[in-house]
């Protein structure tokens, strides 16, 4: 696909998707790799990384702090760092890279000097006020005038506490840039997490396993409570699987076709979290009444527009945080399915209930769908395409956040399109 197209029209196949399709490297995991290789003292080979530009802004920024490096080939990042991150000259511009922009400001904590955290326009309307706070609650010099970014850290590298509470139902990322920071302080942390509902636990999981294999020492105290000690990281060798969330749009684009996909991975393999959503996929067109999607968040959009397919009626509950996504994905996965027809999707709360028809398949219903600059919204809705004719897609080159190559996977898979 030749990128600055301003929408992109997909032409249902009418046949069954096959082939072999590679999901990119899995973003969770190689930006996390990235920061904790830049942190380290020595030099990191990370392979089967994701190459875009949510990992693209993380590695410019551990660039402008100091950490050499090299690139290569398209999925291999080799990282030198001298085990200490080093004051910007500039601010750390991030665009709407959640991770990144979540990392950093409890990263830039290690930094003996002033570090600020910045974004594009949808970033500086995420919320990040409940890990400022944590930081200071650990008395690093941490500020906010909106509760978004941009940040300001003026880091030293120690802590005045041994412990830090944040409520783990805001966002699993406040958690785990805590954890990662916390390893490289000057005493042991104990990182708590408050409130009943605990949001992400597995992307947690996946922290604290990267962690270890750079070296540091994590122990799990309690079912709300980890203990990290002073350890630093240690340069290593390191292999990104495949990204789950990526997975779910092929997943479901095979059982949407009738197809057979090849992604290389069995779906059991996977570790990260979104991947409980094929064991979900695999029930279509008979999905549950009721899916409950705290632990498997940007898979919903996935399933929303599946579900729009399904034999009955679908309800969406626990996925509030979608409200502060890189857009309000439940009201843009609302509107843009009731942009196709009429009340298909509608929202009750922070639920998102998907009407369901099986007739939609094979109807043409000239749709066009505002993905909000939102690579998900975008990569979900053109599922849709595969089953209806004149489904649009309204800034389809956002899909380079974490899938660049996405369009391009589809069309080998037999998907065609027009402008």
């Amino acid at each position: 696909m030749m990128m600055g197209r301003a929408k992109l029209t997909i032409i249902p196949p009418g046949k069954p998707l096959t082939g072999r399709a590679m999901p990119p490297g899995s973003k969770s995991i190689t930006n996390r790799a990235l920061l904790l290789a830049g942190l380290a003292k020595g030099t990191s080979r990370l392979t089967g990384a994701l190459k875009s530009d949510d990992t693209r802004y993380m590695a410019e920024a551990l660039r402008a702090m100091g950490v050499v490096i090299d690139e290569p080939d398209d999925t291999t990042f080799i990282v030198t760092g001298s085990g200490k991150l080093k004051a910007p000259a500039a601010p750390l511009f991030l665009g709407n890279a959640g991770t990144a922009t979540r990392f950093l400001t409890a990263a830039a904590a290690l930094v003996d000097g002033k570090v600020i955290v910045d974004g594009d326009a949808h970033m500086r309307k995420r919320p990040i006020g409940p890990l400022v706070d944590a930081l200071r609650s650990l008395g690093v010099d941490a500020s906010t005038e909106t509760g978004c970014p941009p940040v300001t850290i003026n880091g030293t590298g120690r802590f005045e506490a041994s412990r830090v509470q944040i409520d783990g139902g805001l966002s699993s990322q406040y958690v785990s840039a805590l954890l990662m920071m916390a390893a490289g302080g000057d005493r042991a942390v104990d990182v708590e997490l408050l409130g009943e509902h605990i949001g992400a636990l597995g992307y947690i999981d996946l922290t604290v396993a990267a962690m270890r294999a750079f070296g540091a020492k994590v122990e799990r105290v309690s079912p709300v409570a980890w203990r990290v000690e002073p350890t630093s990281y240690h340069a290593a060798d390191f292999v990104i699987e495949p990204d789950a969330s990526a997975a779910t749009y092929l997943w479901a684009a095979e059982v949407l076709s009738g197809g057979k996909i090849d992604l290389g991975t069995p779906a059991e393999q996977f570790s990260q979290p979104d991947a409980k959503a094929y064991d979900l996929i695999s029930k279509f067109p008979h999905l549950p009444a009721v899916i409950d999607g705290s632990q498997m968040q940007d898979a919903i959009p996935t399933l929303a527009v599946l579900a729009a397919f399904n034999e009955t009626p679908v309800r969406f509950v626990g996925i509030e945080n979608l409200r502060v996504k890189e857009c309000d994905r439940i009201r843009a996965l609302s509107s843009g399915l009731s942009c196709i027809v009429p009340n298909l999707g509608t929202e009750e709360g922070d639920d998102l209930i998907v009407a369901s028809d099986p007739s939609l398949a094979g109807k043409v219903l000239p749709a066009e769908i505002d993905s909000f600059a939102d690579h998900r919204i975008a990569m979900s809705f053109a599922l849709a395409g595969l089953k209806i004719g004149g489904i649009t897609i309204l800034d389809p080159d956002c899909v380079a956040k974490t899938f660049p190559s996405y369009w391009n996977v589809l069309a080998s898979l037999g998907v065609a399109y027009e402008d």
